[in-house]
């Protein structure tokens, strides 16, 4: 068949099941899938792809060998044994084609105070051509475009020649860990998908995240007799604008970056969560302060990690009390590489005429300063990684919400790309 014969078949199919798209959507963000709370939305998935007729793998991340795997990142806070992963199989038999690996993450991020949200975060709600909720748009929307676009491929009376396996992960908001444990799994293929929320644009390269905890012990007094004790709280407040300068010098040598020489500090660094005292009116003994900082694409993340430590230890040289009373700096969560996509692969080239097909026009490509699952596939198995889905608003803020007509252009292009990357067969 013709392109334009099949680009219509798959639009119409695309159409034709859009409004049960939506609802499955609006059903997956009923879901509250924080961290160490997935597994409901899990098994609830697993059963929708059996339905589907997929062989369905559900598994841990405790069941895999990830524990051994030298980019995994330490699960301080929740239990491997309770992170669970998905991983639905769509066989071909007699394969021609090139095979493809689908994957999408369903862990999110906090909601924060309910009263702040125009609608409540676990509702789904559809309004004016869009649908609010907690992880509407990072990243469950590109989970039903994906899911939905194989589906489309049914729907048209066309099946894969390759082998598809539609992944759903958790840890991605976290360590990553979801995804390696599908590689560690044995889970392969040709080329990976991963329909983040990248406003129909290819992810060119994406920076590094480390995850760190600074944890400062003081002396505490009656706040009457304060210069006798210490305050732990203003201690960690001088660790943190050490670690804001040592940002500094380091997006001043992101300017001369190959990718990120045009990104305005492309190095962030973040104090998210604070924790300290016990009492108004004693000087704090302890402060506990949860940090994120970027690092680019080709930075050692052992180094970095390095140059964290010393910036803290430097810091600490000019306070009293912090002098003698050495902070810790507690790594737990992410030790992400960063990741390019250098331009030229097959799979980019796939992916930029299905993008042609139906947008009319050729595929931007982004830089980002946060991070994603591609690098996995793409640094250390050698699978072409392609980060590439729908647009909206509010990633991990308040009212966030994914665009419809988007979502629905993203499913239609992820089903002519499948069908051009693993080629099509009549269906029986």
């Amino acid at each position: 068949m013709t392109s334009a014969t099949l680009l219509d078949r798959l639009r119409k199919a695309v159409d034709d099941r859009f409004e049960e798209e939506v609802g499955f959507l609006s059903d997956l963000v009923r879901f509250p899938s924080l961290r160490g709370r997935e597994a409901p939305l899990q098994d609830w998935m697993a059963r929708q792809m059996a339905a589907r007729g997929y062989a369905v793998d559900r598994f841990t991340i405790a069941e895999t060998p990830l524990a051994s795997h030298e980019k995994a990142s330490p699960m301080i806070e929740v239990d491997p044994a309770g992170s669970v992963q998905v991983v639905a199989a769509c066989r071909a038999e007699n394969p021609t084609g090139r095979s493809l690996i689908l994957q999408g993450h369903i862990d999110v991020v906090p909601e924060g105070p309910l009263e702040m949200w125009t609608h409540p975060p676990y509702a789904g709600v559809v309004q004016d051509g869009w649908l609010y909720g907690r992880g509407a748009n990072d990243m469950k929307a590109g989970v039903a475009a994906m899911i939905f676009a194989m589906d489309a491929l049914r729907a048209a009376g066309l099946k894969p020649a390759a082998d598809v396996y539609l992944q759903t992960v958790t840890e991605e908001e976290s360590t990553g860990n979801g995804a390696l444990a599908t590689l560690a799994r044995g889970y392969r293929a040709d080329a990976v998908l991963i329909p983040e929320p990248t406003g129909h644009s290819i992810t060119r390269a994406h920076t590094g995240t480390l995850w760190f905890r600074l944890r400062v012990r003081g002396v505490p007094v009656h706040v009457a007799v304060a210069q006798d004790g210490s305050n732990a709280i203003l201690s960690a407040m001088k660790l943190i604008q050490a670690l804001q300068e040592h940002t500094r010098l380091q997006n001043v040598a992101a300017r001369e970056d190959r990718w990120y020489a045009g990104t305005p500090d492309p190095i962030k660094f973040n104090p998210g969560i604070i924790r300290g005292g016990d009492w108004a009116s004693s000087t704090p003994s302890w402060c506990e302060v949860d940090c994120r900082i970027g690092l680019l694409p080709g930075t050692d993340v052992k180094q970095a990690m390095a140059a964290v430590e010393r910036c803290v230890s430097e810091a600490r040289a000019g306070d009293n009390f912090l002098a003698n009373n050495p902070p810790e700096v507690i790594w737990h969560g992410f030790q992400a590489d960063g990741f390019v996509l250098e331009p030229g692969s097959e799979a980019e080239k796939v992916l930029a005429e299905a993008h042609r097909q139906v947008h009319g026009e050729e595929m931007p490509a982004r830089i980002t300063t946060a991070v994603n699952d591609t690098r996995f596939y793409g640094l250390y198995y050698d699978i072409p990684a392609l980060c590439y889905g729908p647009s909206g608003e509010g990633n991990h803020g308040f009212d966030e919400r994914t665009n419809l007509e988007s979502l629905r252009q993203t499913t239609l292009s992820i089903a002519t790309f499948i069908a051009s990357w693993c080629g099509v067969r009549e269906a029986d």
